[in-house]
């Protein structure tokens, strides 16, 4: 499978950026390092070390995707779920603990997201949940993350 590049709004990738110093031991202030819980088990720690540098590895930080009306990361998508009337709205992108976006965050890799990667307005996609229940979903607005 091809690799992807990773949409990180510049909240997120400064986080991580922090985060990953305080794991690695390098030098941090004091505030910077009581902002994380440092794993005390080494394997946790490393992996969460490599979690981190996979984010970053290929991260495209902040820049809009185009205003095209069509869902990928790093656009608010407005989606009705079956026929409901009520319609929720997300950032697609990497949460990744973050919740510093001020918007709930789903990302690309869970099934909505995958659903509804290449969606234009108004096409219905469907997902199945980890649990195996299948949803309709209709995207109703995709545009590009400006962050306040």
């Amino acid at each position: 499978m091809p690799r992807t590049n990773t949409w990180l709004t510049a909240a997120t990738h400064d986080r991580l950026v922090r985060e990953l110093a305080v794991l690695t031991g390098a030098p941090v202030p004091p505030e910077t390092e009581a902002e994380f819980d440092v794993p005390t088990d080494q394997e946790h720690r490393d992996t969460r070390i490599a979690r981190i540098q996979e984010l970053l590895r290929d991260a495209v930080v902040g820049e809009a995707p185009p205003d095209d009306g069509i869902a990928e990361p790093g656009m608010v998508l407005t989606v009705r779920y079956g026929s409901e009337d009520e319609a929720e709205t997300f950032l697609l992108g990497v949460r990744d603990r973050s919740d510093a976006e001020g918007i709930t965050v789903y990302s690309p890799e869970s099934p909505l997201g995958r659903a509804l990667i290449g969606a234009r307005e108004g096409e219905e996609r469907e997902y199945t949940t980890p649990r195996g229940k299948t949803f309709a979903v209709t995207l109703v607005r995709a545009v590009p993350y400006e962050p306040s």
